[in-house]
């Protein structure tokens, strides 16, 4: 039979040798050279070009055919009863549709790319060479929340992981005191869906989002200990 300090012996050994063994797995991972490891999930069939991605998500912004989308049958449509046509109806969340408004602010072709953008973004038109767009682009969904989703996610339902946990699951971390995933809020609040925007989904929950606040009380939360503790 095993005493108590004998117990307590071997399994202060055991945690011991499991601390080791993580650190000579990151000392490892350090010696190795650069490209040979894809974060901390092993080798891939070739190094990633990325070391980044700043994403704006503009939650409540300007429509793109305000912006940069032109849509000449806007201003034939304008003030027309909405029909989405084919047979298709709008979302019951917005079963009583207005009229189309054609955009209230001119878009000119800019550049030598002659992409269309407003007058709202004259900066911006100045570079629009240097820029991409997307025009490939389409929503299976017209309201707030589940878009929310969709465009963070891909999915209109919670429970996947956004892009942004997908980015550090592939790219990993370059230190493993520091988030990978970093989410600056809007100061008056989260979108939609709150936190569901940032979720690691079905990954590991260290590819979540860590939300750093910029109302200057707490830029991120519980990482201090309360001094009611």
């Amino acid at each position: 039979m095993t005493s108590r300090r004998e117990f307590l012996q071997t399994l202060g050994g055991g945690f011991g040798a499991v601390a080791l063994a993580d650190l000579l797995a990151n000392a490892d991972a350090i010696s190795e050279p650069a490209g040979s490891q894809f974060g901390l999930y092993g080798d891939v069939h070739h190094p990633a070009k990325v070391r980044r991605v700043i994403q704006l998500f503009m939650n409540g912004g300007a429509s793109q055919v305000d912006l940069f989308d032109h849509k000449p049958l806007l201003h034939q449509l304008n003030g027309q009863a909405f029909d989405p046509g084919a047979g298709l109806r709008v979302e019951a969340a917005t079963s009583k549709p207005g009229t189309v408004l054609a955009p209230p602010f001119r878009l000119r072709q800019r550049g030598k790319s002659g992409r269309w953008v407003s007058d709202l973004l004259p900066h911006l038109a100045g570079c629009v060479d240097d820029l991409a767009f997307l025009m490939a682009m389409k929503s299976r969904t017209n309201v707030h929340g589940p878009g929310s989703y969709l465009m963070n996610t891909g999915f209109l339902l919670p429970g996947f992981p956004s892009m942004g946990a997908w980015i550090s699951y592939a790219l990993g971390t370059l230190a493993d005191n520091l988030p990978t995933f970093v989410v600056l809020p809007d100061a008056r609040g989260l979108p939609y869906n709150q936190k569901g925007n940032f979720s690691a989904g079905f990954l590991p929950p260290q590819h979540q989002g860590t939300i750093v606040n910029t109302n200057g009380r707490e830029p991120i939360a519980h990482l201090a200990a309360s001094p009611h503790a």
